[in-house]
């Protein structure tokens, strides 16, 4: 009987090892981790004005460790959706060649403690519909209207901190909402037009408090007060009212179409000498699928490379 040449031996015993190995469940070799997006931060502020902490959310630039240079700033609201969508959004537009600007990105999360819905409920209403309901009204999701306090604390707290521990350049700022997040730009828009150079508004809730905007607005074109700022307001097609549509889609409430160009031709006939105001309602989009598309183009509209 001839013996097996020691080499072929090893690789038996080499291959039988990693079967072995295989048929073993793999074990980490630490505890799962949670996922961090690179180059962004936490930062908690405690605002002394509403007696609240509130975390923003900052996502760097690519190139922001290697150069000197100051980037424009872009605002976010809703931002444990908004912030890693945009962020996403500018990395891959940006670093593949497309037009759009590197841009320090900060996104406004809810109060701390708080749940989501009351947060925004708050601070992005700019009236208090609780305390005008009637006999015949019951709400508890409040409280509400407290959209001027809070863009108080965005403009003195927030903004300020921005500008102190960033090379960012706040001579350009820009603001982008979505639905109440989109209300509360219409209200500093009417409130402190210049408090940012670009508005990217998305599906703004319009309907809320009666229409409530439409009389704000009306009281700010009787001051006789110039609005200079740059707006985009897009609204989705579905967020169209259809009543007996077979497609889900479709608002079964509130016009959310109508509502825009209704506020946007009621802008454009008061002739403010400073603003540029661009509407769209994008076909194949509702109140849930636009924020992406809507992100995306204001940030092109907003900060071009050229």
């Amino acid at each position: 009987m001839i013996n097996p040449p020691v080499q072929i031996l090893t690789r038996l015993a080499l291959s039988a090892f990693a079967s072995l190995l295989l048929a073993v469940p793999a074990r980490a070799n630490t505890p799962a981790q949670p996922y961090a997006l690179e180059g962004t931060e936490v930062r908690n502020i405690s605002s002394a004005a509403l007696k609240r902490d509130y975390e923003i959310y900052v996502s760097l630039p690519p190139s922001y460790l290697k150069s000197q240079r100051k980037y424009p700033v872009v605002f976010v609201t809703d931002a444990p959706y908004a912030f890693p969508l945009l962020r996403s959004i500018g990395r891959r537009v940006n670093g593949h060649g497309g037009n759009m600007s590197e841009f320090i990105l900060v996104g406004l999360a809810y109060a701390k403690g708080d749940d989501p819905v009351r947060s925004r409920n708050r601070d992005y209403t700019p009236s208090d519909i609780i305390a005008k309901k009637t006999a015949h009204e019951e709400r508890n999701d409040g409280p509400y209207g407290q959209a001027e306090v809070y863009r108080n604390f965005v403009a003195t707290e927030v903004m300020p901190f921005v500008a102190r521990n960033y090379r960012a350049d706040m001579g350009k700022k820009v603001y982008i909402g979505h639905s109440y997040g989109s209300l509360f730009g219409l209200h500093t828009l009417l409130t402190a037009p210049t408090m940012f150079d670009y508005y990217v508004l998305g599906s703004p809730s319009l309907w809320f408090d009666k229409r409530y905007m439409f009389d704000a607005e009306k009281a700010y074109a009787a001051s006789g007060k110039d609005m200079p700022a740059k707006v985009m307001m897009v609204t989705g097609a579905f967020e169209a009212l259809r009543p007996g549509a077979k497609d889900p889609r479709f608002n079964n409430r509130n016009d959310m179409v109508k509502d825009a160009q209704d506020f946007a031709k009621q802008l454009k006939s008061h002739r403010y000498p400073g603003l540029t105001l661009r509407s769209e309602i994008l076909a194949d989009e509702d109140h849930l699928t636009i924020f992406p598309v809507l992100a995306t183009r204001g940030l092109m509209w907003a900060l071009p490379t050229n």
